[in-house]
């Protein structure tokens, strides 16, 4: 975890990010299947919302979490079937784990 970013800092940042995005979307817009692009538009809906989150202010623990999990799953999601679309045999990267468990045998 980095230390959090002020407004002013990170918004740029988001804005550069997004761009960045939108770039390498045009790649698998170009050779993805119907699944992978599909695969990749629910993990980009996960994304804006963390992004709406975090323009409407600070975010409790709860609801960050679940907006992690959710594009997690998104992620893997997307992985699984850009792996299957290109003939990659093997399983994907295994999934993020949010809250980290580290951090959660710390507080419990």
């Amino acid at each position: 975890m980095s230390d959090p970013l002020e407004p002013a800092e990170g918004m740029p940042l988001l804005a550069d990010a997004e761009s960045h995005r939108a770039t390498e979307w045009e790649s698998v817009l170009l050779v993805g299947d119907a699944a992978t692009i599909t695969a990749a538009r629910r993990w980009h809906e996960t994304i804006w919302t963390i992004e709406l989150l975090i323009r409407d202010g600070p975010v409790d623990e709860e609801m960050w979490t679940r907006a992690h999990r959710l594009a997690s799953e998104a992620r893997d999601s997307f992985y699984a079937s850009a792996r299957d679309d290109l003939g990659i045999n093997g399983a994907p990267p295994p999934p993020g784990q949010w809250p980290r468990e580290w951090r959660a045998e710390l507080t419990g």
